[in-house]
């Protein structure tokens, strides 16, 4: 009779464990999503995100480089700006407050990250949606896209390697890349967020960027009861020239994370956002969970899904925790 397989024995001692582990994490492979907000005298803590900061320009700095140092793989930017206004101009003011701090970090760091910046309009607008509004107050699709070519070159201009059209607009890579190339921007990658859900769990992020938003994204946004369409809009992104998809949010939607992974040629990211974040912390805080052990389990759940970048605040620190 031959011997019954028993797969305890490769679980006996952590060297086992480490030995046959079928998925990794690594520092390079998570990216930072970072707030820089005009007009800050000092570092100011969001209270919904506890451990996250809305950054002054030498703050930013200061925090990009020990996240480079700790490992991580990039740093996603967002701005919150001292004004908004019906178009977001903002967004593509030289002086915007995005742009000089995606200057600011080039000069800083370089080459040595990737420096992704987000290249929607939400955080710029007084209404708070991400594009351009008609006239019966819905979202504009081809003058938003005119709005993101703009931000996009203006981004790249201002040392962005990677810009991340979140705003979900039909067209959107296809025409930024067109915008790209014709302003001779043919290196800076698109990040495309392929896979975007009207979610109830953006709330802390939006208080991150100050949202002026009132009402849902869910005419553009996708609806978080399909996971076909999800597919239709990869492709799509693919065949317009998308240099990596985005999946988000990305707990909630392992299953659509692992469809998608199974259809990309490109690097597949998923953004573990503000809402899972937020959860996390407070019950680690209530002491009703281990804080370290539940933040490398969600980790390691995206990454086996099929993400080959995760963007979480907790890059720093989970990258430190990675390289002990």
């Amino acid at each position: 009779m031959y011997p019954l397989h028993r797969p305890r024995r490769l679980r006996t001692t952590p060297a086992m464990r480490r030995l046959v582990s079928e998925t990794e994490v690594r520092p390079r492979q998570l990216v930072l999503p970072m707030f820089v907000k005009e007009g800050l005298a000092e570092p100011a803590a969001i209270s919904s995100m506890p451990g996250v900061l809305q950054h002054t320009r030498d703050s930013l700095r200061k925090a990009a480089v020990e996240a480079v140092q700790a490992g991580v793989g990039g740093i996603m930017l967002f701005g919150v700006p001292a004004e908004r206004d019906a178009v977001g101009s903002a967004g593509t003011d030289p002086d915007g407050v995005l742009n000089v701090a995606l200057n600011d970090l080039r000069a800083e760091l370089g080459d040595s990250t990737v420096l992704m910046s987000d290249c929607c309009l939400d955080e710029f607008t007084d209404h708070g949606h991400c594009g351009v509004l008609a006239a019966d107050g819905t979202v504009d699709n081809d003058a938003t896209l005119q709005a993101y070519g703009e931000l996009a070159v203006a981004q790249a201009r201002a040392g962005a390697h990677v810009v991340g059209p979140s705003g979900m607009m039909d067209g959107q890579t296809a025409f930024i890349r067109n915008a790209l190339d014709a302003a001779g921007f043919t290196g800076t990658g698109i990040l495309a967020y392929a896979v975007k859900y009207a979610s109830a769990f953006y709330g802390p992020f939006r208080d991150a960027v100050e949202s002026q938003l009132a009402g849902d994204r869910k005419t553009y946004q996708q609806d978080p009861a399909n996971a076909r369409e999800a597919i239709r809009e990869v492709q799509l992104d693919l065949a317009e020239g998308a240099d990596m998809v985005m999946v988000k949010p990305a707990l909630l939607y392992l299953d659509v994370l692992r469809a998608v992974a199974e259809v990309s040629d490109v690097p597949v990211a998923a953004y573990q956002i503000s809402g899972e974040y937020a959860m996390i912390e407070a019950a680690a805080a209530h002491g009703w969970i281990d804080r370290e052990r539940s933040i490398l389990e969600t980790l390691t759940s995206i990454r086996r899904a099929g993400a080959d970048i995760v963007l979480t605040y907790w890059a720093v620190e989970a990258a430190r925790w990675l390289d002990r």
